[in-house]
């Protein structure tokens, strides 16, 4: 139905409604002339006469109610649901997807959203745990988390965590046999728990650092993951040296679970980033999602740090 239809129709009932061209056309912001012409218009186009005039008054004709008891329904629900959504345009409602590796969903993330999914009831959350640094427009993601604020030109990055630091942690029966490894090109020969990365289908090379002196080692082993909790679980059970964020090894470390080697060694890595695609415009639920995650330079230090 062409625009001007519609208006005319709306015209109709507030005629039909009023009983009164001149209560009409204030009602409609038109003058009285105007809506005379397009009444006049509208029964020509419909072939039939819908009102009735006289010097004093108008009614409708049989076809005229008829149109009425048609159109004034409808167009009561139409401004109630108008209405209904203006009223909730700035309230944050839908669904935001969200990409990130496991390590950040459940140490950032849900920690954060769970809280913002009770205030808020219109809202829905989606986490997808990957390591893989996904192109989220490709995939409709609404967001994804990364470490580090290096992202496509096309994509803005907001700090969601301090920095993180690694840690090379192994069970006391893994070290009962031998000396700890003080350098990291000891741990060639070690039994190591890999990460593979699903970006490259690769393992993730180890990456250290001690007074400004950078190191990468490729570690071999018995046991493969693609999941940091799988990886400490199998550090845990003694299965080898495992390279894990030091907030996860933390607790194991304080009740003796699990002995840090090299110490200074382990590298600080910026934190994590959620980045979204650069639009004028967020939607309320994205954007209130942002700042509930955005870090805050008054919060701890960084993930991990030694105290």
């Amino acid at each position: 139905m062409k625009e001007e239809n519609l208006n005319d129709l709306r015209a109709f009932v507030a005629v039909a409604r009023e009983r009164s061209f001149t209560r009409a056309a204030a009602q409609l912001g038109l003058s009285r002339s105007a809506l005379s012409h397009a009444m006049t218009a509208l029964e020509a186009r419909l072939g039939v006469r819908l009102l009735t005039r006289t010097t004093r008054s108008v009614s409708t004709t049989e076809a005229g109610m008829r149109l009425l008891n048609t159109l004034d329904p409808m167009f009561s629900e139409l401004d109630a649901e108008l209405a209904s959504l203006r009223s909730r345009r700035d309230q944050p409602v839908g669904t935001v997807r969200i990409t990130a590796d496991d390590h950040a969903i459940t140490n950032i993330l849900w920690p954060r959203l769970r809280p913002l999914l009770r205030d808020h009831p219109g809202i829905r959350i989606e986490l997808s745990a990957d390591y893989a640094l996904t192109d989220i427009a490709a995939h409709r993601f609404d967001a994804g988390v990364r470490i580090g604020s290096r992202v496509d030109k096309d994509m803005i990055a907001v700090r969601i965590a301090p920095d993180l630091r690694m840690a090379v942690v192994a069970s006391p029966e893994c070290l009962a046999g031998g000396p700890p490894p003080a350098a990291p090109q000891d741990l060639a020969g070690r039994p190591c728990i890999n990460l593979r990365l699903s970006t490259h289908g690769g393992l993730y090379a180890w990456d250290f650092e001690k007074e400004g002196r950078a190191s990468t080692v490729r570690v071999d082993g018995q046991a493969v993951f693609n999941n940091t909790f799988l990886m400490l679980r199998a550090a845990l059970d003694g299965v080898g040296f495992a390279y894990v964020p030091f907030d996860l090894a933390r607790p194991h470390i304080e009740q003796g679970r699990l002995i840090p080697v090299l110490k200074d060694w382990w590298p600080l890595f910026p934190g994590y980033h959620l980045y979204y695609a650069n639009r004028r415009q967020l939607a309320p639920a994205l954007a209130l999602v942002i700042e509930t995650l955005r870090w805050r330079e008054d919060g701890p230090g960084p993930m991990g740090a030694r105290r």
